[in-house]
């Protein structure tokens, strides 16, 4: 029977390029100038002029009858009108911030004026200054409108106008100018920052930090994108430069630069009218739900001091003229302009009806459809093509945004948006600035932490420390061995040393220099991964061996589907998306495990492999671990394939029994394309017309019976696994190459990090916390684990907080009641879900910003970052909370635990966590005990090196290529303190030039370290010189060298390789034996300059 995707699709249809370029016989650009000057129009409706000349008069006015996304449309002429007058600009004050980001947002569709946002900040300390990106946009708008370079069209929202914001005096007398050439007084200029509230770091990382490294000053203000560096000539700004905080390079060179140190110690009592141009307008959009939600504002806050109340905020603007835009105005001010317009209702069914809606919605006028995305404008032509509106040559499609459609019954023209037009929900992220660093556990490194020698076995690391030798200091790491036994390992063989992280809960002994057990160990462990790789290698031989299904390479359809996604793939996700696809697209069964943090955008990946395998015939099974998740994913893969005939179904206890055996028929028959389901999918009724793809998220969750009982249905299926805390063993295999993976390590461009607390239980930390989210009108998850007392939590809840609105969830409830909780709190009913780990799984709600993780101390890491992977998944600052009882004592482990997940909450921690959790926990059975013990002996870094060399030995292929030359001279040649005084970046930055494999990579390493730090101290050069001879004697396969009394002597394991050194080289060298070389020095020779020098002759004679 086949997809019904196949069947809706014709390849011999009009051609795909005019389709890509045109809409109905209207370029897109033409149509997207149309909708931007649609606002012309509203000179003809009654009174539209006079309500102007009268606002130009000072005097106000009212516009009525404004529906929908009409107000942006309204908005746009009022500014074609102040731009033609030269005047100042307009400030449009909503009733929230969602309105408001969506008025900015449907502003780009109708106009080119450039549009600014004035947001509420949640800030309430110095700290989550920091992190609230709102704050510094409240300061650069205040800064913008002070200097008169505003944007002519301001969007704010009443609760940004009732936070008190700083006075004009006050920012002018926080902010300081500098310019390239102007001196900087380096003794005062710190302290001018601490007084301020700024705080001292050795990367600056934050808004409101500072770092200083000799002649160098990094500085991130509150209200800067990025952070800037200022770098010094005595005390002469030479250069100020924008650097990006994850490289910490530099992206942008400037000119001068404005620091504003403004922080809660200065008195905030002010309105953003004091910075307003004496002639702005301020316009009211539906002034009464205004009134309501300020006194709702009022009625929450915790503080009313820090809020002006709405009749002062009113009095402060009363000085401009003011309009209202309404819909259905409650009484007029002033001339009063009313338009003809009406709301467009939410379009519902299947596409067939949607064809039909539309041309009667449109019935003889002129329809714009505007999409996200140009590939979403060509699926929206393809659909709609065969339209009365299309074919008549009245329908325009264009990119943009439009929440809310309208119609302008005068000039019957119909603006829509394919958001409400296919009854998809919003998509938005917003943040600008990037924060955060990625994890590598070496840099975790502390005094005291357990190590790895490769030589010598387990040891006690005690810190980075200088040695002196004949006479030149060299830096070493001091490791500590058995019966206190120190050895100094020198910071260019910092490649021996690995992070000890065991999988065991036992303390391992330290090694013992001299002694046999490590070598035993070693051996030990050698032997038992050699067997496992080739346990593995036989399976994976097997499944590569058999037939498996070929689909064919992308459609068309294909193209849309992808183009349509409305954010940027980061560049994992676009080479994961590539790699499953050349897996589907070969003759062998796949088997690809996608390996990202929360909200890497797995989903995408795997809804794109989902898309084709639907296209190609094939039906789709994904396997989710519970209905949360499952009605989840169900509700987000039909609002991403909306435009396309997909027949979509879920399978799980939600379902009643009768829907349930609707799906299984179906399923059978071949009718369901793609089926979301639980455990459920597995059963024995449960059988597919012709399945192709299955798909397994959260696979940590499920046991390998259930997957290979769905693989069993079909054994040639191809098989997409999704994780965010893999299995060790799933990891041992992908990292080793016995299994495909994909691993997603950068986070999307715009998502912030959760800011993550471990605290006591107080009333009056939840309280706070529970207002700040009911402020900004979101939501909360309190997770409770224990179904027994959750009554109890609920009624302790309500008595801190009676303004909130809570709702009981958990896996025992009936699943009619469990299923209407749920829906009842993605629909906002409720402000607070108290719930069990059930949300655990993948309910992604945008508008739940702040999660509570009571009895936090009970949890795995990986249980508590999925709990906490829940939020975060919007535009706002997102908090998470791990509660502790307040008289409990927390055991060591606990504790262990509960310092990792708050100190590891940046995007992509989920990987170090797993690292962790190994650390902590133990590997278990999860390996078996016998590999378990291995890890225990050699360390979990090591054993992976083991594993992967004998994966390597048993597939025939060469080792891998080192590099390593061990160069030995008495050269002083190290990163000074004075230079980087940070331990955590000298290891970053020795590690880095231990694994140096070209000259274009130690250029790169000293430009940064150029940008980082400044110039070069001599060390730091001989330093990099001689990883520059590391590599000019990797190529001659030279191993080591060293001075041995007058000579300079060089080692290598390749004979025929030393004499062609020696006959290329002008210098009398002496080949000793088949592996050493000898040149006699002269007593000059000998310093520190001379010998780099010869050592460059003698390996690089070309230069």
């Amino acid at each position: 029977m086949g997809s019904p995707l196949l069947h809706c699709f014709d390849s011999d249809a009009e051609p795909l390029v005019w389709m890509r370029h045109m809409a109905s016989g209207l370029p897109l650009a033409k149509a997207a100038d149309r909708l931007r000057s649609l606002d012309i129009q509203l000179a003809d409706h009654e009174g539209f002029s006079e309500a102007l000349s009268a606002l130009d008069q000072g005097q106000p006015a009212t516009f009525d009858g404004v529906y929908g996304s009409g107000c942006a449309l309204v908005t746009a002429g009022i500014a074609r009108h102040r731009k033609a007058e030269g005047k100042g600009p307009t400030v449009l004050v909503m009733a929230d911030a969602e309105l408001m980001d969506d008025l900015a947002d449907d502003l780009q569709t109708f106009t080119v004026a450039a549009v600014s946002r004035f947001p509420p900040s949640q800030a309430t300390n110095q700290r989550e200054f920091a992190l609230d990106e709102a704050y510094g946009s409240r300061i650069r708008v205040l800064k913008q409108l002070l200097r008169g370079d505003s944007d002519p069209i301001l969007v704010t929202c009443i609760q940004a106008l009732m936070q008190k914001s700083p006075s004009a005096e006050t920012l002018l007398g926080t902010s300081k100018r500098f310019r390239i050439g102007d001196s900087l007084d380096i003794e005062s200029f710190p302290a001018w920052l601490v007084e301020n509230g700024f705080h001292h770091t050795s990367a600056v990382e934050l808004p409101g930090e500072f770092s200083i490294r000799g002649g160098i000053v990094d500085v991130f203000a509150y209200d800067w994108h990025r952070p800037i560096r200022i770098e010094l000539f005595d005390d002469e700004i030479e250069s100020i430069r924008q650097f990006d905080v994850q490289s910490q390079r530099t992206v942008l060179n400037l000119d001068e630069t404005e620091l504003t140190v403004l922080s809660n110690r200065y008195v905030l009592d002010d309105h953003l009218s004091s910075c307003l141009p004496s002639d702005s307008w301020i316009a009211w959009h539906e002034p009464q739900r205004i009134d309501e939600q300020g006194a709702h504002l009022l009625s929450l806050t915790e503080t009313p001091e820090t809020l002006h109340g709405l009749d002062i905020v009113r009095q402060s603007l009363s000085q401009f003229a003011t309009l209202t835009i309404s819909d259905l105005t409650a009484g007029s001010l002033g001339v009063t302009c009313r338009l003809n317009t009406e709301s467009v209702e939410q379009f519902q069914g299947d596409l067939d009806e949607l064809r039909s809606r539309l041309d009667r919605v449109g019935e003889q006028g002129e329809v714009h459809v505007v999409a996200r995305t140009d590939g979403e404008v060509e699926r929206v032509h393809e659909i709609l093509q065969t339209t009365q509106v299309a074919t008549q040559g009245r329908l325009k499609l264009s990119v943009g945004c439009v929440h809310r459609g309208f119609r302008l019954l005068r000039e019957n023209v119909t603006v829509i948006g394919c958001d409400q037009l296919f009854h998809r929900g919003e998509l938005r992220r917003l943040p600008k600035r990037r924060l955060g660093k990625a994890i590598d556990s070496f840099l975790d490194l502390r005094q005291g932490d357990l190590v790895v020698h490769l030589a010598h076995g387990i040891a006690r690391y005690r810190g980075l420390k200088i040695i002196t030798k004949q006479g030149y200091a060299e830096e070493h790491l001091e490791l500590e061995f058995a019966k206190g036994t120190k050895v100094f390992v020198p910071v260019t063989r910092i490649d021996l040393i690995q992070k000890y992280i065991g999988g065991t809960k036992t303390r391992p002994r330290l090694g013992q220099i001299g002694g046999k057990t490590w070598i035993r160990q070693k051996k030990a462990a050698e032997q038992a991964v050699t067997d496992m790789a080739a346990d593995m290698l036989h399976l994976t031989a097997e499944r590569m061996s058999r037939p498996g299904i070929a689909f064919a390479g992308d459609t068309q359809w294909q193209y849309e589907f992808e183009n349509a996604f409305p954010y940027n793939e980061t560049t994992d996700q676009l080479h994961a998306i590539e790699a499953s696809k050349t897996d589907m697209q070969t003759a062998r069964p796949m088997d690809r495990l996608i390996c990202g943090d929360v909200g890497f955008g797995k989903t995408e990946v795997a809804m794109r492999a989902a898309f084709k395998a639907v296209e190609n015939g094939y039906q789709v099974a994904v396997l989710v671990p519970t209905t949360v998740l499952a009605e989840q994913h169900y509700r987000t893969f039909k609002e991403r394939m909306a435009e396309f005939p997909l027949e979509i179904a879920k399978l799980s206890r939600f379902g009643t029994t009768q829907e349930q055996k609707k799906v299984v028929a179906e399923l059978k028959s071949g009718r369901v394309d793609i089926v979301v389901g639980t455990h459920r999918l597995a059963s024995k009724d449960v059988s597919f017309f012709n399945l192709g793809l299955v798909i397994v998220d959260e696979e940590q969750r499920f046991g390998v019976e259930i997957k290979e009982r769905l693989k069993s249905a079909r054994n040639n299926v191809d098989v997409l696994t999704l994780s965010a805390t893999p299995i060790p063993r799933t990891l041992h295999m992908s990292l080793v190459g016995v299994r495909d993976i994909s691993n997603l390590e950068s986070p999307p461009e715009d998502r912030l990090n959760v800011e993550t607390r471990v605290t006591r239980w107080s009333d009056e930390l939840i309280r706070h916390a529970f207002l700040r989210e009911l402020n900004r009108n979101g939501q909360i998850y309190f997770v409770h684990n224990r179904v027994g007392d959750i009554g109890v939590v609920q009624d302790k809840l309500k008595r801190i907080v009676p303004e909130a609105r809570i709702v009981v969830g958990h896996a025992q409830m009936p699943e009619g009641k469990l299923e209407k909780v749920m829906r009842d709190f993605i629909d906002h009913k409720f402000d607070v879900l108290l719930a069990t780990t059930i949300i655990e799984s993948g309910l992604d709600i945008p508008n739940a910003n702040t999660i509570f993780i009571d009895e936090a101390d009970r949890y795995g890491l990986a249980d508590m970052h999925q709990l906490r992977g829940r939020v975060g998944r919007y535009k706002h600052q997102a908090y998470a909370y791990l509660l502790i009882d307040s008289h409990k004592h927390v055991n060591p482990t606990a504790a262990k635990r509960l310092r990792a997940i708050e100190e590891y909450s940046q995007m992509g921690a989920g990987f170090a966590i797993a690292m962790r959790d190994l650390e902590i926990r133990g590997a278990g059975n999860l390996l078996g005990t016998e590999q378990s013990g291995h890890i225990a002996a050699v360390g979990y870094e090591l054993y992976c090196q083991l594993l992967e060399s004998a994966v390597r030995s048993l597939k025939k292929m060469p080792a891998k290529l080192a590099l390593h030359v061990d160069i030995d001279l008495p050269i002083e040649a190290f990163l000074p303190d004075e230079y980087i005084p940070e331990p955590r970046q000298k290891i970053d930055l020795y590690r880095r030039l231990t694994r140096v494999e070209s000259y274009d990579q130690l250029a790169q390493l000293h430009e940064e370290m150029l940008d980082r730090f400044g110039p070069l101290p001599p060390p730091v050069s001989r330093l990099l010189v001689l990883s520059e001879r590391r590599l000019d004697a990797a190529v001659w396969q030279v191993e080591s060298v060293f001075l041995d009394d007058a000579f300079l002597v060089l080692k290598s394991s390749h004979g025929p390789r030393l004499a062609q050194l020696k006959n290329a080289s002008k210098w009398p060298i002496r080949i000793v034996d088949e592996h050493s070389a000898y040149l006699r020095l002269t007593e000059e020779g000998r310093s520190p300059e001379h010998l780099l020098d010869l050592l460059k002759s003698i390996l690089h004679p070309s230069r």
